[in-house]
């Protein structure tokens, strides 16, 4: 099985946005979720993924981070727009399943 990495773009519900690389995507935005890392994520409450991009070399996923962060805010939020319109958390759901996972295998 081929490896896959991740950018990503969190934001807040008014919007303030981060964004990621990861090779766990899952994990990394359950990170986000839980505030599991001070910052700036926490400080804003960036719980919403609202976007991101598969790749197969983390080499092509770090070069899109970086020039996606590089972009001004209104490049950032057209990008957003064109892949989710209403800006939906695409995550929705993810920490329901963590949490009944040792349910379902307990029994």
């Amino acid at each position: 099985m081929q490896r896959r990495y991740y950018v990503y773009i969190m934001a807040s519900k008014s919007r303030v946005l981060y964004t990621g690389v990861t090779g766990n995507l899952w994990r990394r935005v359950l990170e986000h979720k839980l505030d599991a890392e001070p910052g700036f994520t926490t400080d804003y409450r960036i719980h919403r993924l609202v976007y991101y991009e598969t790749f197969h070399y983390i080499g092509n996923a770090i070069a899109r981070e970086k020039e996606i962060k590089g972009w001004l805010r209104n490049k950032k939020v057209a990008l957003v727009r064109s892949f989710n319109p209403t800006w939906e958390d695409l995550s929705e759901g993810w920490g329901e399943m963590t949490k009944a996972g040792p349910s379902l295998r307990s029994g």
